[in-house]
């Protein structure tokens, strides 16, 4: 597979390349064995990984897409490498951050000493999207809030990783993790052997444990159920996977009713006590009595049984006020608030269109940056300036100074990149990464995480209902 000896890795931090022809000192091993590779074989491996993956079921689901809803994620065969040491940084940083939200989560809906400091504005919190006000002073077992986090980052020219965006409702992804690596396992098994590469395959059972801490104390045998919308639900794959690998019953909201003052799942012998629920449902959809009253996928009542500690939730409801946008600016003021601490992971640069000054910034230079919706995801509500036409930026213009608290935008970064085959080539595409953490007793950082793709040349989106696929994530052991 010579075609390595022909890779660019242009004007970017390359992931696997120092320079044209000079592989980073961890990674020698692999690009050795990708070099020594006969013409097609890449490729016809490529194939069987694909294939590997339909026969799985690993798919997930674009609404509106005219040519189906229902999609295999595309998946890249040459892996992400991170050595130990990076890792290793990371892995404090996040822990770090998660430490700092959950103590913001708990404050936010309790004592709310953050507003009454002065360090986050009262309207900016009361106007977020997920801020929901049935959810004070509730109490959580343990007083974790966000059980379950994915929290994106991506690597600029220098370097240096930055955090993107925090994911403390309902994460997906992790399956496409454990699924991409069982797939490489059987396609480099030679090269996992000398790199050392830590398994990844323990994360259910850590998931499990995870959850496990919620239930009431003295309990024998807690009943543990993942709570979906359903099969039509975009990442339906994922929890089917992750019930069926935690050994726990998955159950839709008709499954479950408040009975006798509990939480309690249909079966073919009766009623049965549900003691934690994984809830893979938005917090609007989760009781009807409380908030929408035209959901079809919650549980009537589940609100006040949660609220008297009968049944335990995660991630907590209410966590959604960490995941907008605008709020994710004050991060490392939280940090710094709570924790006594610096930042250990930077945030992007973040210009907030509700402050005129910055609102004048942004809409003089929409040309040279990326805007972003406060509460959109998957790509959708943003523009990238550098790759939009005058018109796009004129009418998302009038959308920011229509609602300039919706909005946010921050330079266009140079994401890194990792060589990807496209067709018979091997080409430089950009990546971001997903690292999943669970605070559960303690707070555990799975090693490695969603590497995603853009896999489009040129491309800087890489969220699969944009065209973006995935790889395998390899944390080397020291």
């Amino acid at each position: 597979m010579r075609e390595l000896d022909h890779y660019e890795p242009g004007n970017f931090y390359d992931e696997w390349f120092v320079a044209k022809g000079q592989p980073r000192p961890f990674i020698e091993p692999l690009v050795q064995r990708v070099r020594s590779l006969p013409p097609g074989e890449l490729q016809q491996r490529q194939k069987t990984a694909q294939q590997v993956m339909f026969n799985l079921g690993a798919t997930f689901t674009v609404y509106g897409a005219a040519e189906g809803t229902e999609r295999i994620m595309p998946f890249d065969i040459l892996p992400r490498v991170i050595p130990a040491s990076e890792w290793q940084a990371l892995e404090r940083g996040l822990k770090q951050r998660i430490a700092a939200l959950n103590t913001f989560l708990a404050d936010v809906y309790g004592e709310q000493k953050i507003i009454r400091d002065g360090v986050i504005p009262r309207e900016l919190i009361e106007s977020a999207k997920g801020y929901l006000r049935p959810c004070h002073d509730l109490n959580p077992p343990g007083g974790i809030w966000c059980h379950i986090t994915g929290t994106d980052l991506v690597r600029d020219r220098d370097g240096t990783f930055y955090v993107l965006e925090d994911n403390l409702r309902c994460p997906s992804g992790i399956s496409y993790v454990l699924e991409n690596r069982r797939v490489m396992k059987s396609t480099f098994p030679l090269v996992f052997k000398e790199l050392h590469i830590q398994p990844v395959d323990e994360y259910p059972s850590h998931l499990l444990e995870t959850l496990l801490n919620l239930a009431p104390a003295g309990l024998p045998d807690a009943t543990v159920v993942v709570l979906t919308p359903g099969m039509y639900n975009a990442a339906y794959f994922e929890h089917s996977f992750l019930a069926q690998q935690m050994g726990v019953t998955l159950v839709e909201g008709r499954d479950l009713v408040v009975a006798d003052g509990y939480l309690q799942m249909r079966t073919t012998k009766g009623l049965k006590r549900v003691d934690v629920v994984y809830r893979r449902i938005d917090d609007d959809f989760i009781d009807p009595a409380v908030f929408r009253a035209d959901s079809l996928l919650g549980v009537r009542g589940l609100m006040e049984v949660y609220r008297q500690g009968r049944v335990a939730i995660a991630n907590a409801l209410g966590t959604g006020v960490a995941d907008d946008k605008v709020i994710y600016a004050y991060v490392p003021q939280m940090i710094r608030y709570y924790l006594g601490e610096d930042p250990l992971l930077p945030n992007v640069p973040t210009y907030l269109c509700w402050e005129p000054q910055q609102l004048d910034h942004v809409l003089k230079n929409l040309d040279s940056l990326v805007v972003k919706s406060a509460n959109e995801s998957g790509g959708y509500g943003m523009l990238i300036g550098c790759q939009a036409t005058a018109e796009q930026r004129a009418e998302f213009a009038e959308r920011i100074k229509a609602n300039p608290r919706n909005y946010i935008a921050q330079p266009t970064l140079s994401l890194s990149r990792v060589p990807t085959l496209i067709g018979d080539e091997i080409v430089g595409c950009h990546v971001d990464l997903r690292p999943y953490i669970l605070y559960g007793k303690d707070i555990y950082v799975h090693p490695g995480g969603l590497t995603r793709v853009a896999m489009k040349r040129g491309s800087l989106v890489v969220n699969s209902s944009q065209g973006g696929g995935s790889k395998d994530t390899w944390v080397l052991s020291e």
